[in-house]
């Protein structure tokens, strides 16, 4: 029987099967002996042990499309970070530190800035141009008066997307768990993130963490420009024309100091 691991908590591993339900199955000494761990979003195979206790162990994990170190999950098709407009403000640098993980791992992202009821139209405009650019989808709903909810439902269905939030309080998801919310669509709640340290990355290969950069590239004076200080950059004569968001450049400008500091420790 093939299903998904929706969440995993003390050893036990908490299995989806499409028409059947829920299975509390434990995985088998081969997985730790090939030091194989199983991750939320596995999609696997269990033998059922027990159908009215619906418990079995787990006894295959199937090739992976993608596996997310932070959250720990397997087989995403996109991300769901959730901003306020307002109230609270949102944290910029913390959405762009994000998507540059995001895109390391190759995952679409899309962007929801809520309680759009707070906000102006020419603010709505002005983050939909900087992050649009930026290869995200934008969306912009109030939830609270239920505006916008259909076309993020939309977006999500037919997918597993991970969701993500800013960590805020002390009652916060401690594991990533899957919820399943109709036929082959799945919602990963996550712990959410307060800070993103970059990882893997040289200061040289940053600008290929902005896909806003990618029609200039190879246009510049200078082979290799890193489109901060050198002279023609074709990046930053589209900054001046407005055609690449300050905001983003400037945390871009930032990143590349962080990486190059990091050398140092």
């Amino acid at each position: 029987m093939t299903g998904k691991i929706m969440k995993g908590i003390g050893g036990f591993y908490y299995v989806y099967v499409e028409q059947q339900g829920l299975y509390e199955c434990r995985a088998r000494g081969i997985f730790r002996n090939k030091k194989m761990k199983p991750n939320v979003g596995d999609v696997v195979d269990i033998d059922v042990l027990s159908e009215e206790e619906k418990t079995g162990n787990l006894v295959k994990i199937h090739k992976r499309k993608n596996q997310l170190i932070r959250p720990m999950a397997s087989n995403v098709d996109q991300a769901l970070v959730i901003f306020s407009v307002h109230e609270p403000e949102p944290n910029f640098h913390l959405l762009n530190r994000f998507l540059i993980t995001m895109e390391q791992q190759e995952i679409p992202v899309i962007i929801c800035f809520n309680k759009t009821d707070l906000s102006t139209e020419q603010q709505q405009e002005q983050l939909r141009k900087d992050y649009e650019n930026s290869g995200c989808i934008v969306v912009f709903q109030a939830a609270a008066k239920g505006e916008g909810i259909t076309q993020v439902e939309e977006l999500l269905r037919g997918k597993t997307t991970t969701m993500e939030k800013i960590k805020r309080g002390k009652h916060t998801t401690r594991h990533s768990e899957l919820i399943y919310i109709g036929e082959d669509t799945y919602l990963m709640d996550t712990p959410g993130f307060s800070s993103l340290f970059l990882e893997n990355i040289e200061k040289e290969d940053l600008k290929y963490y902005f896909p806003e950069f990618t029609p200039y590239e190879n246009t510049c004076k200078f082979n290799g420009c890193c489109h901060i200080h050198e002279p023609g950059c074709e990046v930053k004569k589209a900054l001046e024309e407005g055609k690449i968001s300050k905001m983003r450049y400037d945390d871009y400008c930032m990143f590349y100091e962080e990486l190059a500091q990091q050398k140092k420790w």
